[in-house]
C-alpha cells in the first residue's frame, strides 16, 4: 500500500495537502524540523528532518512510496536531500511554478526561478518518476498584500493595478497533489494550475470587497513607491522585484488560465470571490 511523506505541510499549500489527504484514509506522515511547533492535528504522525541535514531524512522515508514536496532549504542542500529521497521512494511530486509557460508573467528572471529550475533537473536525473505541480499566483497572496490596508480603512495604494492574474486557490491545488499522490498514471505529468479566471489587481481588491461588504477603492502607485512601501510588508527585495517585474510584463494582455483542476480532480476550480468569501475575517479589523 502507497506510502506517503509530505515535506513542507505546514506551509500554505503543503497544509492543505495534509488536510485533504486525512480524509482520504491514505497512509502518510508529515516531515518537520520542530514537530513540536508544527501545529498540525494530533491524530497526524509528524517526524522530525531537515533538508539541510540529509541523514535526518533516512529514518523519515522508512517505507515510504511516495514524496510530497515543497522546497523550505537553502539551494546547496538540494543535492543530498534528493538523493536521499531517491535511495528510498518511487515517485515524488514537486510543487513548483509555471516556469516552461509562455505567458511573460512567469518568465522573468529570478532567484526562486533559478532555483526551481535546479531542483527540476535534479529530480529529472533522479531515478525517481516524478509529477511536477505548477502553480499560478495564489489566492492566498491578497491576505499579505491587502489585508493590513484593509483592515485599517477602504483605499488600497498598489502598483500595476491593471495587471492580471488568475488566483489560485491553494486548496486547489492540493487538490490536484492528492490526486497525483494517491493514484498511478501521473508521471512525467507538469500540470499547471490556476484559478479559473484572468482578474486585474483592481478587480481582484474589489472582489475582496464584495464578499466582506464593503466599498473598496484603489489607487495606484509607482514602482518606486512600491519597492518602499511593501518591502516592511512582504521582507524580500528580491521578491518585491520579481513581483513588480511580472506585473509589468503581464500589462495589456489576459492572465494564463487553465482547466487542469477539473480535468484531474473532476471538480471545478474555486473563484476568487469564493476563496475570498471563505476567508473574509482575513479583512476584518
Amino acid at each position: 500500500m502507497n506510502r506517503i511523506l509530505v515535506i513542507g505541510g505546514t506551509g500554505n499549500v503543503g497544509r492543505q495537502v495534509v488536510d485533504q489527504l486525512s480524509v482520504t484514509g491514505a497512509r502518510f506522515r508529515t516531515m518537520s524540523r520542530n514537530p513540536d511547533e508544527a501545529g498540525l492535528p494530533p491524530q497526524i504522525e509528524v517526524v522530525r528532518g531537515d533538508l539541510t541535514v540529509p541523514e535526518t531524512l533516512d529514518p523519515c522515508l522508512e517505507d515510504v512510496d511516495t514524496v510530497f514536496l515543497v522546497w523550505v532549504a537553502p539551494p546547496a542542500a538540494a543535492p543530498g536531500a534528493l538523493e536521499r529521497i531517491a535511495n528510498h521512494a518511487r515517485r515524488i511530486v514537486f510543487l513548483t511554478a509555471p516556469l516552461k509557460t509562455p505567458h511573460p508573467f512567469f518568465q522573468q528572471p529570478n532567484p526562486a526561478r533559478a532555483l526551481a529550475e535546479r531542483i527540476e533537473r535534479l529530480i529529472e536525473t533522479s531515478g525517481l518518476k516524478w509529477t511536477f505541480l505548477r502553480a499560478g499566483m495564489f489566492a492566498g497572496n491578497a491576505r499579505h498584500f491587502w489585508g493590513p490596508q484593509i483592515r485599517t480603512g477602504d483605499v488600497v495604494r498598489w502598483p500595476y493595478l491593471d495587471a492580471p492574474t488568475a488566483p489560485t486557490d491553494e486548496r486547489d491545488v492540493a487538490a490536484v497533489a492528492v490526486r497525483t499522490l494517491c493514484e498511478e498514471g501521473h508521471a512525467g505529468a507538469e500540470y499547471v494550475v490556476t484559478g479559473p479566471q484572468s482578474l486585474t489587481q483592481a478587480e481582484q481588491v474589489q472582489t475582496i470587497g464584495r464578499a466582506i461588504g464593503r466599498s473598496l477603492r484603489v489607487e495606484e502607485i509607482s514602482p518606486d513607491e512600491a519597492r518602499s512601501e511593501l518591502l516592511p510588508v512582504l521582507g524580500s527585495p528580491a521578491f518585491v522585484n520579481m513581483l513588480l517585474n511580472a506585473w509589468a510584463a503581464a500589462i495589456g494582455q489576459p492572465a494564463f488560465v487553465t482547466s487542469t483542476c477539473a480535468e484531474v480532480t473532476g471538480e471545478q476550480p474555486r473563484t476568487f470571490f469564493e476563496w475570498a468569501t471563505d476567508y473574509t475575517a482575513e479583512f476584518r479589523a
